[in-house]
């Protein structure tokens, strides 16, 4: 079983994020989940979202503490929430950040495989706005292809409609220019 955890802020969609990997996967005949971890949060303040991938029935039905994945949406995060906090020794951690792997390492400490995209300069050129849940999938299934890259092209049409098109196109951007930075 992968075990994803997502970390973002409300509104940017690491819920949809969830939704859509799980999606894939089940369309790929594996079992899935995809659930958030919701307080009194509000648009802007951080979130968490979790996703699950296995071959076998998951009867599992709690958090996520011990990932295999981390997904950090805003950047902001980093610097706010442990996001690294019982990442597996051989889990990786997926970033937003305009920062190089050797940069962001060196300032954070971190000592887990990185993998880096500027999610947000994609997301603005391609789709017009900083919204970076589907861009930052292209970086995750680099990062690990838990599900192969195109079965995540029906749930974004589904999902996105007319303006799946951009969402796809960011996606693959992202997809390409994401660098893995192994310790």
């Amino acid at each position: 079983m992968i075990e994803i955890r997502l970390h973002g802020r409300g509104g940017q969609g690491a819920v949809t994020s969830a939704e859509l990997l799980a999606q894939a996967a089940i369309q790929e005949g594996k079992y899935a989940q995809a659930f958030p971890s919701f307080g009194p949060e509000r648009r802007g303040a951080p979130v968490v979202a979790f996703c699950r991938i296995s071959d076998e029935p998951i009867r599992l039905r709690t958090n996520i503490y011990t990932p295999d994945l981390v997904l950090v949406l805003d950047p902001s995060i980093l610097r706010l929430v442990k996001v690294g906090a019982g990442l597996k020794p051989d889990g990786i951690l997926v970033t937003n950040t305009k920062y190089s792997g050797p940069e962001l390492r060196k300032e954070l400490g971190i000592t887990h495989t990185l993998v880096t995209v500027n999610a947000t300069r994609i997301a603005t050129e391609v789709l017009g706005l900083p919204i970076t849940n589907t861009t930052m999938l292209g970086a995750l299934l680099k990062a690990r292809p838990v599900v192969p890259a195109e079965a995540l092209i029906a749930p974004l049409e589904k999902r996105f409609g007319r303006i799946a098109t951009k969402n796809i196109a960011a996606f693959q951007r992202a997809y390409q220019e994401a660098v893995i930075d192994r310790p």
